[in-house]
Formats: structure tokens, sequence, C-alpha cells
């Protein structure tokens, strides 16, 4: 049973920055890999970021040199740092967990970029 809970979502003007954090509970695999996925209103949910247990990321087009996914193995917390956000990176983001061929997600939390 995994539980993945993430927070910092909110409101942010136009070139503003946040924090999401997830943070992950229950029987991890010390090897996984842990991302975001991103859903804007009326668009498809799209991946943002990834990073695996030894800290190798990657990052969709829409988040290169803005975004930076880190995670705290120790703490089974996973982060995406968001700067110089824009209107177009409002979605829900949502945390993932890829661990022994099993998918989980959490609730998502919600940034809203607007004036």
């Amino acid at each position: 049973q995994v539980q993945l809970v993430e927070s910092g979502g909110g409101l942010v003007q136009p070139g503003g920055s946040l924090r999401l954090s997830c943070a992950a509970s229950g029987s991890l695999l010390a090897v996984n890999v842990m991302g975001w996925y991103r859903q804007a209103p009326g668009k498809q949910r799209e991946l943002v970021a990834t990073i695996n247990s030894l800290g190798t990321t990657y990052y969709a087009d829409s988040g290169q040199g803005r975004f930076t996914v880190s995670r705290d193995n120790a703490k089974n917390t996973l982060y995406l740092q968001m700067n110089n956000l824009k209107p177009t990176d409002t979605a829900g983001y949502y945390c993932v967990l890829n661990s022994g061929g099993l998918g989980y997600w959490g609730q998502g939390t919600q940034v809203t970029v607007a004036s």
C-alpha cells in the first residue's frame, strides 16, 4: 500500500515560482522512478519530469530551463521547483511513482498562474 500526497500548489503571478512536494508513504522499493504529470483544463495529461532513485532526471520540453525535479530518498519526498511560471503552466499537478512494475498516483495539487 503506497500513498502519495502532493502539496505546494496555489495561485501565483506570471513569472513567479512555486515548489511542489510529494510525500510518499508505504512499502517503497529502493529502485523506483518518481515524477510529475500535469493536466490543464481541456488538455490531455502530460508528463512534466521524472527522476529515478539514482538521481537521473528527465524533463519534457515544456519545463526545460524553468523546472527542476529532485528527491530526498531518506524522506521519500519528491519535489518540483517551478520558476518563471507562465499561464500555460496552469494545471493540476500529479505525483507519480513507478515501483516494482506498479504505478501509483497522488490526488493532485492545483497550480494556477494568473494576474
